[in-house]
């Protein structure tokens, strides 16, 4: 196991060019999971654990991982499933997530394997609203492999998310012109309803995709059909991990397009901040966020509305 994440550190060439890597997993069954390595910090043999009075019933306890303090969490049980019977004898997921560590408890671990961005499909339309899948692809036998929302289990555990208080001077004093508006894509409810809530204070017009794909596509209709759509689009907001096309690709195409390498573009992430925001020169995106921060997102939404108001009025002068 020890050798599972060997070479990491060069995977994370592949990041900003459509491709990935996932962990492959089993809980209680046959159906194999899977998480972005690059979001992986090592995998462990379960050390023993500290229960935690009133915490989640899916936290299993706490663990001392060289001087830091994580939780490690029962991903079985955090999806609906029967608890792990013997932690010790499971596995553990050390992850970051939002500059937050924390550990998830599974039972097996498989192995890597290296997929491009657009063999991630979206769920199917039968797992319903209550799914914690964010994306699925195909294995080499034929088989599915459910890719997790993250997100969604952290906050269902933690209470972590979207439901962060704005303060009232970021609001305060914002006026909005009317049809200006943002796009926002990301793979996560979680992650879109945190930029719906911030939006919808702010008082900005939205249109919310899942994928770089989707928003793609949505950036060429206005182009195409309604012009005076995208010249009132003041900001894209993009996750980097999205089935069929990531935030890197996203915006290398947007800046690649005549008519839209002027939109201004910010990254929202729950990778590792300082990973990506070395790539921003590389890929021209005009800023960095980690989620969930829901006044720096906030703040950041505010700026970029105000200035491209500005832009607006300096050039009707």
């Amino acid at each position: 196991m020890s050798n599972v994440l060997a070479g990491v550190d060069e995977r994370t060439r592949l990041v900003g060019h459509n491709r990935m890597e996932l962990l492959l997993f089993r809980l209680d069954g046959k159906q194999r999971y899977g998480i972005n390595v690059f979001k992986v910090r090592e995998v462990i043999q379960c050390p023993p654990l500290t229960a935690v009075p009133n915490s989640h019933p899916a936290v299993r306890g706490i663990t001392n991982l060289r001087g830091q303090t994580i939780s490690v969490i029962d991903l079985q049980f955090a999806l609906g499933k029967p608890p792990v019977e013997d932690p010790s004898q499971c596995s553990v997921i050390v992850t970051e997530y939002n500059r937050k560590m924390q550990g998830f408890l599974v039972p097996q671990i498989l192995h890597i394997i290296n997929k491009h961005w657009e063999e991630m499909q979206l769920p199917p339309r039968a797992t319903g609203r209550d799914h914690y899948l964010t994306a699925v692809t195909q294995y080499d036998d034929g088989e599915l492999v459910e890719i997790l929302d993250v997100e969604k289990v952290l906050y269902t555990i933690n209470g972590e998310g979207p439901e962060e208080d704005i303060p009232e001077d970021i609001v305060e004093g914002l006026q909005v012109p009317e049809g200006i508006h943002v796009l926002a894509a990301d793979d996560s409810m979680v992650a879109r309803n945190q930029i719906k809530r911030a939006l919808e204070t702010l008082g900005v017009e939205y249109t919310l995709v899942v994928n770089g794909a989707q928003a793609l596509a949505q950036l060429q209709h206005w182009r195409d059909e309604e012009p005076g759509k995208l010249a009132k689009l003041a900001l894209v907001i993009s996750d980097v991990e999205m089935p069929e096309m990531d935030g890197y690709t996203l915006t290398a195409e947007i800046r690649k397009d005549p008519a839209l390498r002027g939109l201004k573009i910010l990254l929202h992430t729950s990778l590792s901040g300082v990973f990506d925001s070395s790539l921003l020169e590389d890929i021209k995106a005009d800023g960095f966020l980690s989620k969930f921060e829901g006044a720096d997102l906030a703040g950041f939404v505010r700026q970029a509305i105000e200035e491209f108001v500005a832009s607006q009025q300096a050039a009707s002068q």
